[in-house]
């Protein structure tokens, strides 16, 4: 009989909810308890309503972890930009559909130059956007709040777009991940996770504690 290999949930703390004056401590913690990734969410008060941080700064974070650096580009024209993330440590780099008119390019450019590409989706983007570059994602990141702001409630109908983002991926490109991001905690991550989801962003629902590493723990335990 062969087995089947037992699908392992990746966890990606965003960052961005981070005490920022114990950020190599807090790093730490979470890496320690678990963390495959480290999301860091780039927002250019555009896009997105909020300003976040520049290349500069995820240089300096790179030196406290050897943690995948997932960066999520909430920025218009990712294209002018991808370059400086890429130099500057980022292992995945994620943009949005709605944020280029040439979102295949990008993801073609990203992969040839040794990068994970990836596609993030807004809550009103319909999953049958990605039909045409789906080939060309390393990861989807089917967003379960409006991008922007941390700490925001979780939107219900993320779970069945992460469904038909599962549909689409297993039938046309199946190393691709789905990723999602907004609101998650231990009260639905076990559901997407059912639904098909590959990785987990969390930001406030374990920086939000004094100790964020044992809350990763807590919410790995309750999912095995």
């Amino acid at each position: 009989m062969v087995q089947q290999s037992v699908k392992t949930t990746i966890f990606a703390p965003s960052i961005l909810a981070a005490d920022f004056a114990r950020i190599a401590e807090q790093i730490a913690s979470v890496q320690a308890a678990g963390a495959q990734w480290l999301h860091l969410d780039v927002m250019d008060g555009r896009f997105v309503p909020n300003i976040t941080w520049g290349p500069k700064i995820i240089h300096d974070l790179r030196k406290l972890s050897p943690l995948i650096f997932d960066a999520h580009l909430m920025i218009v024209e990712p294209e002018r930009y991808v370059d400086d993330f890429r130099t500057a440590g980022c292992d995945r780099i994620t943009f949005h559909l709605e944020a280029t008119v040439h979102a295949q390019r990008l993801l073609v450019y990203l992969r040839s130059n040794g990068v994970k590409a990836g596609l993030a989706i807004n809550p009103q983007t319909p999953v049958a956007m990605l039909q045409d570059v789906i080939e060309d994602c390393d990861t989807v990141l089917v967003m379960s709040v409006n991008p922007g702001f941390s700490g925001q409630a979780f939107i219900e109908h993320a779970i069945e777009k992460v469904r038909e983002a599962r549909a689409l991926i297993d039938e046309r490109n199946p190393d691709c991940l789905i990723e999602v991001d907004g609101g998650i905690g231990e009260s639905n991550a076990r559901t997407l996770i059912d639904a098909g989801a590959d990785a987990l962003v969390m930001g406030h629902s374990l920086f939000g504690h004094d100790d964020p590493g044992e809350q990763l723990r807590r919410i790995r335990s309750l999912i095995a």
